[in-house]
């Protein structure tokens, strides 16, 4: 009995925990994130204002637009999409702030069928 009162307690206590995610301080501004291709961890760098997207990584420049759903989540979709896969809109969501940095998963807006969805983690640093 014991036991299940030891659980019970720590399952109420857990469960009020709650991440504090600050949104609003990384709506805009300029971030560096890294990522890695083939082994090779890089640094890129984005732009981001209140409906636009700037990513600036392996001397490329590709601009998106940016509509938000809530604070902590938005749609990015690119504006000159150069394949079909560039015209897939992209999921973002702001899981954890802090000072200067977050943690965001991101994921297709839309499920493709027959295909698994695909979750990537990762996290930017605001420089300016």
């Amino acid at each position: 009995m014991r036991l299940y009162y030891s659980l019970f307690v720590l399952l109420l206590l857990s469960s009020c925990y709650n991440v504090e995610r600050n949104c609003k301080d990384f709506k805009t501004g300029i971030f560096k994130f890294k990522y890695t291709i083939d082994g090779v961890e890089k640094t890129g760098k984005f732009i981001r204002t209140d409906d636009l997207n700037i990513d600036m990584y392996e001397g490329k420049v590709d601009t998106s637009s940016v509509r938000w759903i809530n604070d902590c989540e938005f749609i990015l979709k690119k504006i000159n999409p150069k394949t079909n896969a560039d015209k897939d809109a992209i999921h973002m969501k702001i899981l954890t702030t802090s000072n200067n940095s977050y943690t965001f998963e991101y994921k297709l807006a839309v499920k493709k069928p027959n295909r698994p969805q695909r979750t990537e983690i990762g996290t930017a640093t605001k420089i300016d």
